[in-house]
This record gives structure tokens, C-alpha cells and sequence, in this order.
């Protein structure tokens, strides 16, 4: 498994979505569906980082978010991320959403939009459910376009 526990400082959510696109590219690599994440503290430091291995691992839930969020945990020591946002490179699925409320991330910062699975606008908006106990900020399309290109072109490649 490859991943960065505590790493450097991120400024900008721009350079979180490049960490968590270095991610995606390592899945890439490995075969599997090209999505990547980045747990940062609230300080920005880099607290855990993943990417799928659905394929490697024949895990389901091996979703990058869900690997980012355990190894994040793991690192605090506590399964509440408060204060911490996650920064993913495609629209979190269903369980992803889910995963990411019951750990009280602060804010989720996600790349390109998933039409067929998104469940933080696309399909679903389980995030912003008024009927849970914890709703984070928002913020899509950062480096969105890179995002799209890695998942059309692997796709592409399967076709």
C-alpha cells in the first residue's frame, strides 16, 4: 500500500489537489480506477493520504476517501476529524459521503464531478442532509479538468 502519513504544510487547496492527484496517479499505475485523497489537519499539514485499491486489495470499501479518513484517524489517534478537511480528487460515492460526515470533517474540497455516483450534488446530497447530526463545507471543481482527464483517459484505455 502506498501511502504519506504526517507529511509537509498545505497552503492552498490547490496544492491539496495536487497531493491528492499524485495519488490518483499512483493508482494509475496499479490498475485501479484513478482517485486520490489527502487528509489535512487543521493546521494544513498532510495528515494521511490514499488512493482506490478496490482492485488490489478485493475490498469494496477500499474507496481512497475511506483509506485517507482510517489512516488520518489512525495518526490522530481519534476517529473524529474535526477541524480536518479532506480533499479528493472525484465526487465521493454514497458510503464515501457517509464516511466522511460520521468522521466530522470540517470541509471536503473534491475535482471533478462523478454523474453516475456522486452523492454530494450530482445524484445525492447526503452531505448537506439536514437530517444529520454534521453537514461540511463544500468546495468542487478544484482542478477539475486535471481530475476529469486522469479518470476519461483510464476509462478510455478499459474501452
Amino acid at each position: 500500500m502506498s501511502w504519506t502519513p504526517a507529511g509537509g504544510e498545505v497552503t492552498t487547496d490547490h496544492d491539496a489537489m495536487g497531493a491528492a492527484l499524485r495519488q490518483a496517479a499512483l493508482a494509475l499505475t496499479a490498475g485501479e480506477v484513478p482517485v486520490g485523497a489527502v487528509v489535512l489537519a487543521p493546521t494544513g499539514a498532510v495528515l494521511a493520504s490514499a488512493h482506490n485499491l478496490r482492485e488490489t486489495s478485493a475490498d469494496p470499501t477500499a474507496h481512497a476517501e475511506v483509506l485517507a479518513l482510517r489512516r488520518a484517524g489512525e495518526a490522530l489517534g481519534d476517529w473524529q476529524l474535526a477541524g480536518c478537511t479532506l480533499v479528493v480528487t472525484l465526487e465521493p460515492c454514497t458510503m464515501c459521503a457517509g464516511a466522511l460526515v460520521l468522521a466530522r470533517i470540517r470541509r471536503l474540497v473534491f475535482g471533478a464531478w462523478d454523474d453516475k455516483a456522486g452523492a454530494v450534488g450530482s445524484l445525492w446530497d447526503v452531505v448537506r442532509d439536514r437530517r444529520l447530526n454534521h453537514r461540511p463545507e463544500v468546495l468542487a471543481g478544484v482542478r477539475q479538468d486535471e481530475c476529469a482527464e486522469l479518470l476519461t483517459r483510464f476509462f478510455a484505455e478499459r474501452r
